[in-house]
């Protein structure tokens, strides 16, 4: 068992995607669902669907790829803010991830959501990780 769950996370959908495969397993908590919940709103993830096995509770996440190739739509995820250092952002100093092309997720007061969301919101809060 980890103990953070959100690297755990990110690490198998980036292991999962680096093999081309179409469908990864993680874990289920309320954070697990939140990121995966953006990721699928913002077209990085093609579905995902909570599983649940008592005692456990999964998530099955289905990748998306581009053309015959299998091009990947998730070229990289960064875990930013870990256990031993949080990383915390106020409102006007919310990062770009490649000039905008990529998405910081954030933890805030109001749930969690992407960089341009909280910057809508005028909100700051812990930087989770990067996608891009």
């Amino acid at each position: 068992m980890t103990n953070d769950i959100i690297s755990n996370m990110l690490t198998k959908i980036r292991n999962a995607n680096l093999a081309k495969h179409y469908i990864v397993q993680v874990e289920s908590t309320k954070i697990t669902n939140s990121i995966i919940r953006v990721l699928h709103k913002e077209g990085f993830i093609y579905k995902y669907e909570e599983i649940e096995k008592k005692p456990y509770k999964y998530l099955l996440i289905s990748l998306k790829y581009k053309g015959k190739e299998k091009k990947r739509i998730i070229t990289e995820l960064k875990r930013i803010s870990k256990p031993g250092l949080k990383v915390y952002t106020n409102k006007k100093e919310i990062p770009k991830v490649l000039g905008g092309i990529g998405v910081a997720i954030l933890s805030t007061s109001q749930g969690v959501m992407t960089d341009k969301e909280a910057r809508q919101h005028g909100i700051g809060g812990e930087i989770l990780c990067y996608v891009w």
